[in-house]
């Protein structure tokens, strides 16, 4: 009866998750079904899921589904919806997330992102694909934003997993207390762990995280037992052009016992359309940057493979 209990306390712990992806193959080994968590406590202009930053879900509006019909702005009761010669303008100081907007929206233009679950209830639907896991090779990953910002939901989630037999990945940028990695570690098989940038002032200005906080919590992982893949996001004027950071971090990989994988990431555009749709403005200059060209890419590949581990896009 006791375990009984312990399990429900665990499974009711609560987290803000804004979306579950079933069916994926890049965010660790086999078929996974990825929880993607809110909040991060870095500031990197060129992340793929900016709706991920904030810790509290929020509005987000697709422009181009937008046919301003009006019906948000009849249904809203804080007036926050305007439609005028500038088009659909969404006072956002006025938004209360009551979500009348989402549902009188037909072309589902609108909609909240960022939902508060339980570990049991997200449990319930990882748990659908297990079938897939178990003959893939797959699991569960939990991305975000950064997972160690929710620590206990994501621990309960993965305990809950591990319970069921099912693999576990934790996909994080570093740039946490060591508390949380020893709190993981027990119900984590795989750590995806983020490394952006070997120059510590580049890191801070690029990031707004430590790097020596980063490698630190790296190298505790690699000493203290974890699985860890390496993924490097390729970023043109941050990275990209760097021989030097890239062999950088084909030397730290080498010298990893924990480290089994190198993984990169190369920079798209996706974010911009995204950020705009939370209503942020998009910086002229980033925004013009292009994405890697293949030789490029190819030719960063091939330092990475100095490190002697297994390299590959992510």
């Amino acid at each position: 009866m006791s375990h009984d209990i312990h399990k429900s306390a665990i499974l009711s712990c609560s987290g803000v998750v804004f979306d579950i992806k079933r069916f994926a193959i890049h965010d660790g080994p086999g078929i996974r079904t990825t929880v993607f968590v809110k909040g991060c406590n870095m500031t990197c202009w060129w992340c793929h899921n900016p709706e991920s930053k904030s810790d509290k879900p929020e509005l987000f509006f697709s422009s181009s589904k937008c046919r301003n019909c009006g019906r948000c702005v009849a249904a809203c009761p804080q007036h926050a919806h305007r439609i005028g010669p500038d088009g659909h303008v969404i006072d956002r100081s006025k938004c209360v997330l009551c979500g009348a907007c989402v549902t009188a929206c037909p072309f589902e233009a609108v909609r909240i992102i960022g939902t508060i679950r339980t570990a049991a209830d997200v449990l319930a639907e990882v748990l659908e694909d297990r079938h897939y896991y178990a003959t893939s090779g797959g699991g569960v990953t939990v991305s975000g934003g950064e997972p160690l910002r929710q620590p206990d939901f994501v621990y309960a989630l993965l305990w809950a997993a591990r319970q069921e037999g099912i693999h576990t990945a934790v996909d994080t940028n570093g740039n946490n207390g060591r508390g949380g990695y020893e709190t993981l570690l027990p119900v984590t098989d795989l750590f995806l762990f983020d490394l952006k940038q070997m120059d510590a002032e580049k890191h801070k200005a690029g990031t707004g995280g430590s790097l020596k906080n980063v490698l630190d919590n790296l190298r505790w992982l690699s000493e203290n037992g974890a699985t860890v893949i390496l993924r490097c996001p390729i970023i043109p004027g941050v990275n990209a052009e760097d021989d030097g950071h890239w062999r950088q971090v084909a030397d730290l990989a080498a010298g990893l016992t924990g480290v089994t994988a190198v993984e990169y990431l190369p920079y798209h555009r996706l974010w911009i359309g995204k950020q705009s749709g939370l209503g942020a403005a998009v910086d002229e200059d980033l925004r013009s940057r292009p994405e890697i060209s293949g030789e490029r890419i190819a030719a960063i590949h091939g330092i990475l493979e100095q490190s002697g581990k297994p390299v590959s896009k992510g």
